[in-house]
């Protein structure tokens, strides 16, 4: 049965007047939802730990800046807008202690309720808002008039409100103009690690890599290499996303076709189909999240080898040059705060 959509005629803003709306982090997410609920008329204010860079980024756009618990203790709704290794320990400590019955804590993403790193007490509303892309395209899409479609979930719902106060929020970030969807903690955490992991992020970055590597060893110029099985890539996803996969297909040549619907199937083929499950179980069992936790706790030195790893690959160095030779490839600073800052002078700049 296909999932109902829910839109702007399903939501009421007015569920969050007179309500101080506290985002807590000014990152990626933090600064988009801000940005946007301020927008839209909500109260919103931001909570920082003293030493932030971001409290200055954040006054200069016009929004009041507390320390995080003083934030918490102003608000009636408190989004945690931070990384889930982060999030635990700013909850414990700063959070936490300020939450008093009936407010509601708000998440983007359910990593930390549903691996229990989080544990709520029972008399607060606990919601997720998840917008289906990052924070700056969620800011760039509510100020041309669109918005990022969005998942609604309720793992809590003391005031009987709950579902209101997240059609709400996903009203005011934008989310209700492209279309929002119910889904409960576990799914939409299960189904967002396993698409990173083997597909959006995972997959495509070490096919990319696989890819260059094959062309380079069998004696092919490296900035060849490059165009083929990297800067080509955004044309064909770009057309997926406009029109499926079978829409890309009528728009590519026959050739691409027959390449595709025959040396595809070869390339992923069932054995990483089988595999893919694996990935799918770790994540359900919970043995993908401990070993992110561990991995954090013990100071994140494989994760840190690996990331460096990745930016010393052949294609990097390959691909910054190539860039820079074409000016029609948009080079922005997609960081949180810092883009946020940016990106409104620009708006407000004279022409």
């Amino acid at each position: 049965m296909p999932a109902k959509i829910l839109t702007d005629k399903d939501a009421d803003l007015g569920v969050l007047k007179d309500k101080t709306c506290a985002v807590i982090g000014f990152g990626s997410q933090g600064h988009a939802h801000a940005l946007n609920l301020k927008d839209s008329g909500v109260h919103v204010i931001i909570g920082l730990y003293p030493r932030s860079k971001s409290r200055s980024i954040a006054a200069d756009l016009g929004f009041e800046v507390f320390d995080t618990a003083e934030a918490v203790e102003k608000a009636d709704v408190i989004f945690l807008a931070v990384p889930d290794m982060a999030a635990p320990e700013v909850y414990k400590n700063e959070v936490e202690p300020q939450l008093t019955k009936g407010k509601t804590l708000l998440f983007s993403h359910g990593f930390c309720i549903l691996y229990g790193t989080i544990v709520p007490p029972p008399d607060v509303n606990v919601i997720m808002v998840a917008p289906k892309g990052p924070g700056h395209i969620v800011r760039r899409m509510f100020t041309e008039g669109k918005g990022v479609p969005a998942l609604i979930a309720v793992q809590q719902d003391v005031t009987r409100s709950a579902k209101k106060i997240a059609l709400a929020w996903a009203k005011g970030i934008g989310a209700t103009r492209a279309g929002v969807f119910q889904t409960t903690f576990r799914e939409e955490t299960e189904t967002d690690l396993f698409g990173e992991q083997t597909v959006l992020c995972g997959g495509v970055s070490h096919l990319i890599q696989a890819g260059y590597e094959v062309l380079v060893e069998a004696g092919y110029q490296p900035e060849i290499a490059y165009f083929e099985v990297l800067h080509e890539l955004k044309l064909i996803v770009d057309l997926i996303n406009e029109s499926g996969i079978s829409g890309m297909r009528f728009s590519i040549s026959e050739t691409a076709k027959y390449g595709d619907v025959t040396v595809g199937p070869k390339i992923i083929d069932a054995s990483v189909k089988k595999r893919m499950q694996t990935a799918l179980k770790d994540i359900q069992s919970g043995k993908f999240a401990r070993a992110w936790i561990k991995e954090h706790r013990e100071g994140r030195k494989n994760y840190t080898a690996l990331l460096k790893k990745g930016e010393e690959h052949p294609i990097e160095k390959v691909g910054q040059r190539l860039r820079a030779l074409m000016p029609w490839i948009k080079k922005s600073n997609i960081k949180g705060a810092q883009a946020a800052y940016e990106l409104e002078k620009e708006k407000k700049s004279p022409k």
